[in-house]
């Protein structure tokens, strides 16, 4: 059974063994053919046994291969993995490999096709996209050799069984970490802030730059500034507020799992909160996270220790789906208890009408006299793809009334919370990251934390 278990047969066998039976059958009708049929195939079997020889008089360590992936997965991303192929053969293998990778992937077209020189490398390269957080176990790579001839294959497995987290979308939080510091974020939809006011806190006298506010020449230094070419105006430089709290609210309620581009608007203010919390630390504040739903679940006080993006990360990888309808009066008594000082928060939510923003204003209310509130919800992108399509009957013309009826009632959800004082971002789901840098960067601008 050990040799007959890697033992295949190739499409090419049973292509010429139908060739030959053919040729039987015709020599029926002409005889003078049944001499040849019989030499071509004695010569067919010989060249199975041929090849049958070549794949398997050695037993073991002729061909080797191994996946190459990284220790984690990031959700929502492409991310790369290979596989290492070395043909030990002594002639050209032809080999079929086949990646056993998780169920959640719901694919079955992981097939390559390669070519191999003796004791040659080679290394194929594909990515794989995951849509939810949690552990997603490898089966084996499947080898499948054959030798020119192309009759039989051997079967090879390695790299039984092996269990990858995915995280987060940790490769997106690398991506904005490595813009913002090479001051490149508009690359990814980041606008650039002008600082409109500034703390007190004096840091140095430098040259005037152009955009710099004019209010901050210091006409004493400039008086004292001499140069050839002309009088260079001196300005004061103030440092930016530091170590301001900045805490994510996620909403993990049954409003936040509707499904966008394979990802739950779930996933999406996860990913958005962990890179703004890696965002906010570069920028010398403090990020925590609380997550809720029908109560409180974990609450990560804010701080910028060392090591603590990697507990944001491990608390959001962590979070799980509740389906029950959010408490808001929950969500609100503790955040009293447990934060304290003035801070930044951005509740990532969704509403659908204006009642059920009304259901939960009292709280949002107290929550904005004691902290800076900033709500995030999400555009239906369904509703407006099908509001930019023209009506051609009478059934698409009531559609879209209906449709225009729940788009103005997010509009209108937006003018009432600002009547109250509170900031708010209507985006879809795929600028959410983008639209959440862009807003925290212009509150620190203005100065409002």
């Amino acid at each position: 059974m050990k040799f007959i278990r890697p033992f295949f047969v190739a499409t090419r066998l049973w292509l010429v063994l139908l060739a030959i039976v053919l040729l039987f059958v015709t020599a029926y009708a002409f005889p003078i053919l049944f001499a040849l049929a019989q030499v071509v195939f004695l010569i067919f079997i010989f060249l199975i046994f041929l090849d049958a020889w070549l794949l398997f008089r050695v037993k073991s360590g002729v061909f080797f291969a191994r996946r190459e992936l990284p220790d984690r997965l990031s959700n929502g991303d492409e991310n790369p993995l290979s596989i290492y192929l070395e043909n030990q053969y002594t002639f050209r293998a032809t080999v079929d490999v086949i990646d056993e990778i998780p169920f959640q992937f719901q694919r079955r077209n992981i097939l390559f096709q390669a070519r191999l020189n003796p004791r040659e490398t080679q290394v194929l390269r594909y990515e794989l996209r995951p849509t939810r957080r949690g552990e997603y176990s490898f089966g084996a790579v499947n080898v499948f050799v054959m030798t020119p001839l192309g009759l039989l294959k051997r079967h090879y497995q390695f790299e039984q069984g092996k269990t990858v987290a995915v995280y987060p979308s940790f490769l997106q939080m690398r991506q904005y970490e490595l813009l913002a510091a090479t001051n490149r974020l508009n690359e990814v939809g980041v606008k650039r802030m002008r600082r409109i006011g500034h703390s007190m806190e004096f840091e140095q006298v430098r040259p005037y730059s152009t955009g710099d506010d004019a209010r901050t020449i210091n006409w004493k230094a400039t008086s004292r500034r001499t140069d050839p070419r002309g009088t260079t105006l001196m300005i004061n430089a103030y440092q930016d507020e530091r170590s301001q709290p900045v805490y994510c609210l996620i909403d993990k309620g049954r409003v936040m799992q509707s499904p966008f581009n394979g990802l739950t608007l779930l996933d999406y203010a996860i990913n958005a909160s962990l890179v703004l919390s890696n965002i906010a630390l570069m920028k010398q504040d403090r990020a925590g996270i609380l997550t809720f739903s029908d109560h409180v679940g974990q609450i990560l006080p804010a701080e910028r220790r060392s090591g603590h993006m990697l507990k944001i990360l491990e608390v959001l990888y962590r979070q799980k789906t509740r389906f029950l309808e959010t408490d808001y009066e929950s969500l609100y008594a503790n955040v009293r208890a447990n934060i304290r000082q003035r801070s930044l928060l951005l509740l990532f939510t969704n509403f659908e009408t204006v009642s059920a923003m009304h259901r939960q204003l009292p709280y949002l209310r107290r929550l904005a006299k004691e902290h800076l509130l900033l709500i995030i919800f999400f555009e239906n992108t369904e509703l407006r793809s099908l509001l930019d399509q023209p009506a051609t009957d009478t059934e698409q013309i009531y559609l879209k009334t209906i449709g225009e009826k729940f788009s103005f009632e997010k509009k209108q959800i937006v003018k009432e919370l600002a009547q109250y004082g509170i900031q708010t971002i209507l985006t879809a789901p795929q600028n959410l990251t983008a639209n959440t840098v862009n807003k925290y960067l212009e509150l620190k601008a203005r100065g409002m934390i």
